[in-house]
């Protein structure tokens, strides 16, 4: 669960530094990616091509976002701008419940449901599948920012967007674009969560809330620390539950966004910000 938080955080810090935009509508890109999966494959699609469709349509959404959205904000204050996305998250639930339905569903595991034994411990040939997913996603989007012109394009707007757009970067495709590489990585992170855990319309939301929790743990607009972040609150999700109730799970997201807004707003990997006069 911690790597699908990260994939979750992954997402927000890619939009988040193209465009300083906090999407809240980013657990519905997970929701789409499991739940377009399980009614494509429950059609008849082969499990890769509904994976493929889900990842489709999810970059389809992500793209409508901005440009029916975000874009036409341009020069709005931060907090229209979260009230965008929040309103956009409530229109992508509704929309899914009647598409869909409002039942909890799951895939059939990958590699099987027969737990390998490591050290004692059992594990899940599907938690290996989501570990090394997530790795290789992380992998994959290190190398598209770092030895590509259009991810050097994503650096400079995140850097300075005037200065970006006079050397003439193409600024509003590259926000575009992170919205598109947003969707497509919250889509993976839904469809490879779907086998062990169950995805509904509304599962996005408490995604969400965690993905902000790891993000800002990490250090908000930190990749690495989006991963580091994500990681690290699932791994106290895992220790509250077992050492205290699994009735306070899903409160140790919020108690993480508290403790890092009082203790260290800039994460653990960020820098606190310094301004010039």
């Amino acid at each position: 669960m911690g790597a699908i938080y990260a994939l979750v955080a992954l997402g927000f810090t890619l939009i988040y530094n193209a465009s300083d935009v906090l999407n809240f509508a980013q657990g519905e890109f997970v929701m789409l990616g499991g739940m377009v999966t399980v009614f494509a494959a429950a059609a008849g699609v082969p499990l890769p091509l509904a994976a493929l469709l889900a990842i489709a349509v999810a970059v389809a959404v992500g793209l409508g976002l901005y440009y029916l959205a975000i874009a036409p904000a341009r020069g709005a204050s931060a907090v229209s701008l979260i009230i965008i996305t929040i309103g956009a998250s409530i229109l992508m639930r509704g929309i899914a419940s009647i598409v869909f339905d409002k039942n909890f569903h799951s895939l059939a595991p990958f590699a099987g449901n027969k737990p390998i034994i490591v050290g004692g411990a059992a594990l899940l040939p599907q938690s290996i599948i989501v570990l090394f997913g997530a790795g290789l996603i992380v992998l994959v989007l290190w190398l598209f920012i770092t030895h590509t012109l259009t991810g050097k394009a994503i650096l400079a707007t995140a850097a300075n967007r005037l200065a970006a757009r006079l050397v003439g970067i193409n600024t509003g495709a590259v926000v575009a674009l992170s919205f598109a590489v947003s969707a497509a990585v919250g889509a993976v992170g839904g469809v490879l969560a779907a086998p062990i855990t169950l995805t509904s319309y509304d599962a996005g939301t408490l995604l969400a809330l965690k993905g902000i929790a790891a993000a800002m743990l990490g250090g908000m607009g930190n990749p690495l620390g989006a991963v580091v972040g994500g990681l690290t609150v699932g791994l106290l999700e895992a220790f509250g539950a077992g050492y205290v109730s699994s009735s306070y799970k899903d409160a140790i997201g919020f108690l993480v966004i508290l403790l890092v807004l009082f203790a260290m707003p800039q994460g653990l990997l960020g820098r606190a910000g310094v301004e010039r006069v």
